[in-house]
């Protein structure tokens, strides 16, 4: 028999206003209806309701990875730094860690992914090809020192994520495994009532090959991704490639040097000379681990930097400032050109192809160049796709104008490889009884921020609106007022309850049946049963809080209805 929630003993306060601070829709909902409670800045409480509805994830979560054989266990969250200084992760993680020494003075990290721990896990219990494949996952608070904690829980400075990895001796068994966790995703997405896209992606700090995201289409996410009207391809913007066209650089003039003062910007210099920006050469200047490097996009397109720093990771890469320039007389600042650069690196986007001609600076102050053309007055020593990826650009697949949407990360799959076996020395006996060095995957999902996609998806102007799998309950029965109408509602909770449905009840003495209906429609139980004015006939209103669909049932009708849907 299911438990009765009744709201006269539930820890619950819901408010009629949006916090100041909440911008985001899941934000403002999961707050006013009770959900969670904010600690600190990026640090939340979950509340019963809230806790029920984490937990309803984590179940489903887990459920469809042990049906794809992974074993659950539970690292600690407080780590050693030694095991990330070795995979280097411990700088690259930056102002991201959480750092902490004991009373000893020995240095901790509070883990934002455990790649290097399970890593050892197995190195320690594994010895043998023979006890490989095998899964690994654990469900656990994760940890990140985010500079501007937002959105609620969407992004927070600790969350909860499932995180699992795949261990196995051959390139075929990791794309199983790859296979297997892809297809556990998509089902507990389905199952959870998400609208999800899976999309190419980049690896980033994880390190690794093939990887993709699942992403939740919503106005708050902080992903932006790609999708193509004519076909099936999507990405993240970070993973988008552009193959540019060597063009024919023999019917260009020679460079030509042009007085050009004051257009130290691509602006004041497509309007000084009447040209287009897209005529002109963007050289940018970064520093990539401190040495001064110069990336050039046509001068109508952004650098797109978080793209540029998954390139070249794990460099730190970092704008130039005025001081960069003291002592390079080489490098005059709003007319760098790539043509007598010295010393200094030249990265392109593929936009700029062999063979094209461009309008840049000729590294003198008040002067730019025409007729500069890529392979006869400059070379580039490297291309990258670096550009920031506009609406319109051509679908790599089919050539077709790309759409921009905003998402939600929920899930991440990579081929990790060898990245940290090689590392930790990770080897099994083989076949042949000599060692073999094994083979990764590492996959996430993030719990606590489904919680957030599913409330920026499925809410309405009255309140959140829950998928029945991750409710906080089957049925909301409310009370209108009246013992009589108490008596019947909770009866009949009773019975729901002895059919094995999940109930709360709103017997709240006191609380006028229009706050007790609002309420309802705030915490968005897919159904909400009302005793109210036809409760002597024993006749209740049975609403579907999604479609706001009403009809009128006896008791046993309403009972058979709802119980017949478990």
């Amino acid at each position: 028999m299911a438990q009765v929630q009744r709201m006269s003993r539930l820890m619950i306060k819901t408010l009629r206003d949006d916090p100041a601070d909440a911008e985001t829709l899941n934000h403002k909902l999961l707050v006013r209806a009770g959900y969670v409670r904010r600690t600190a800045a990026g640090i939340w409480t979950w509340l019963p309701l809230g806790k029920k509805v984490l937990d309803n994830i984590t179940r489903v979560v887990r459920e469809e990875m042990d049906a794809i054989g992974g074993q659950e266990v539970l690292l600690p969250a407080l780590l050693p730094k030694e095991s990330y200084e070795a995979s280097g992760r411990y700088d690259e993680y930056g102002a991201l860690l959480f750092r902490l020494k004991d009373r000893k003075g020995a240095d901790y990290l509070l883990g934002p992914t455990h790649e290097e721990i399970f890593t050892q896990v197995v190195k320690d219990q594994i010895t043998s090809y023979k006890d490989l494949p095998v899964i690994l996952y654990q469900i656990q608070t994760k940890y990140r020192d985010e500079a501007r904690p937002r959105a609620g829980v969407l992004r927070g400075r600790e969350f909860q994520m499932k995180d699992s990895y795949s261990f196995d001796t051959t390139d075929e068994g990791l794309a199983e495994a790859y296979r297997l966790h892809r297809g556990a995703y998509i089902r507990i997405f389905e199952r959870l009532g998400l609208d999800y896209r899976i999309v190419s992606a980049v690896s980033g700090a994880m390190g690794g090959s093939a990887s993709e995201e699942f992403l939740a289409p919503a106005p708050a996410g902080e992903d932006t991704f790609v999708d193509c009207p004519a076909c099936d391809y999507a990405a993240n913007t970070e993973a988008v490639t552009f193959e540019g066209a060597p063009a024919d650089g023999s019917a260009h003039g020679p460079a030509e040097e042009l007085d050009t003062p004051d257009t130290p910007t691509i602006e004041t210099l497509a309007a000084h000379l009447g040209v287009p920006a897209s005529a002109t050469l963007k050289n940018l200047l970064v520093k990539v681990d401190g040495e001064i490097v110069a990336v050039g996009v046509p001068g109508d397109r952004e650098v797109d930097l978080g793209k540029l720093g998954e390139h070249l990771a794990p460099a730190v890469v970092e704008l130039v400032t005025a001081e960069d320039f003291e002592g390079r007389p080489d490098l005059v600042r709003g007319y760098v050109g790539p043509q007598g650069l010295e010393k200094v690196r030249y990265i392109a986007d593929p936009r700029v192809a062999p063979g094209t001609s461009w309008i840049t600076g000729a590294n003198k102050p008040g002067t730019h160049a025409k007729n500069v053309v890529v392979g006869r007055d400059f070379e580039v020593d490297e291309y990258l796709d670096v550009v920031v990826v506009e609406e319109g650009d051509p679908c790599p697949r089919c050539g077709a104008g790309l759409k921009l949407d905003r998402a939600i990360e929920i899930g991440h799959i990579f081929q990790l490889g060898r990245k940290y076996a090689d590392t930790f020395q990770l080897d099994v006996l083989g076949q042949n009884g000599k060692p073999v060095r094994v083979t990764m995957g590492s996959y996430g999902v993030g719990v606590s921020r489904a919680v957030a996609a599913l409330a920026e998806q499925t809410a309405d102007e009255q309140g959140l609106c829950w998928p029945r799998e991750i409710a906080p309950a089957d049925v909301h029965v409310v009370a209108a007022g009246k013992a009589l109408q108490t008596e019947l509602a909770l009866d009949v909770s009773d019975r729901l309850a002895a059919a094995g449905l999940r109930v709360m009840v709103d017997d709240r003495a006191g609380v006028s049946p229009g706050v007790k209906f609002t309420d309802a429609e705030l915490i968005g139980v897919p159904k909400i049963l009302v005793a109210g004015r036809r409760s002597a006939e024993g006749v209740l209103e049975l609403k579907d809080r999604r479609t706001g669909e009403r009809e009128e049932l006896t008791v046993d009708e309403a009972i058979a209805r709802l119980a017949a849907q478990d």
